[in-house]
């Protein structure tokens, strides 16, 4: 089984041996690759849909390791116990949907690894766990078709607070891909300043705080290129 560079990069981060849980596993590619490579033992693959879940059995299927993995319909975390893992990913989701699944399972502060891959609300999501008790340890970056992903390894802990270019940029300064992201969000910060600039009721606390986070992006990007 080939994994999508994206996928590649979270199993990369998991732990040979590690007690694994899937959360939103749609096909279920993640824990078959991990288990067919020997890097765990055992998985729970979850997901809120019975159609994406059955996907998930048909590949564990196809593959050979239905004994290996319990598969679970339930919200987010609310069908998987604290003993039962060590290390958990959510990709492929939206940022809101993420901190609404930590929200309800706050034991995940306690020595779980989490590896997490939002699809929108990074800024919002990165803020969320700097005030919840999360800390962001290492972030990579993956190119996939036309887009970039960033992962994230998090683990329970105080976080040293983030400037505004930080919440948007993150700190994953070696990675090889990460002046290609700072120049995303370069982008994506200029264009919502725009949109806060041109509003006809402005939002001044809003502005000021895009346009640090502008030119704390540029100033990453020039410190990368130096």
């Amino acid at each position: 089984m080939e994994l999508t560079s994206r996928l590649r990069t979270i199993a990369d981060q998991v732990p040979v041996n590690a007690r694994f849980a899937d959360i939103g596993t749609d096909h279920g590619y993640l824990p078959v690759s991990l288990l067919l490579k020997g890097r765990i033992r055992q998985a729970i693959a979850t997901d809120l849909r019975a159609g994406p879940l059955e996907r998930a059995r048909e590949t564990a299927k196809k593959f050979g390791v239905t004994a290996q993995v319990s598969f679970r319909l339930c919200n987010g975390l609310m069908g998987v116990c604290p003993d039962e893992v060590n290390v958990i990913s959510m990709a492929g989701m939206g940022g809101e949907t993420i901190a609404a699944i930590l929200e309800e399972a706050p034991w995940t502060r306690q020595g779980a690894l989490l590896l997490l891959q939002p699809m929108t609300s990074c800024y919002e999501l990165r803020k969320w766990l700097q005030e919840s008790g999360y800390t962001i340890e290492k972030e990579r970056i993956a190119y996939e078709g036309k887009r970039l992903y960033s992962i994230w390894i998090v683990k329970g802990g105080e976080m040293a607070p983030m400037t505004q270019a930080e919440l948007w940029g993150g700190c994953q300064s070696n990675d090889p891909l990460r002046e290609a992201y700072l120049a995303l969000m370069i982008e994506k910060v200029s264009r919502t300043l725009s949109g806060h600039r041109a509003a006809k009721v402005s939002d001044e606390a809003a502005i000021q705080a895009l346009e640090a986070a502008l030119m704390g992006l540029q100033r990453m990007r020039e410190e990368l290129r130096s």
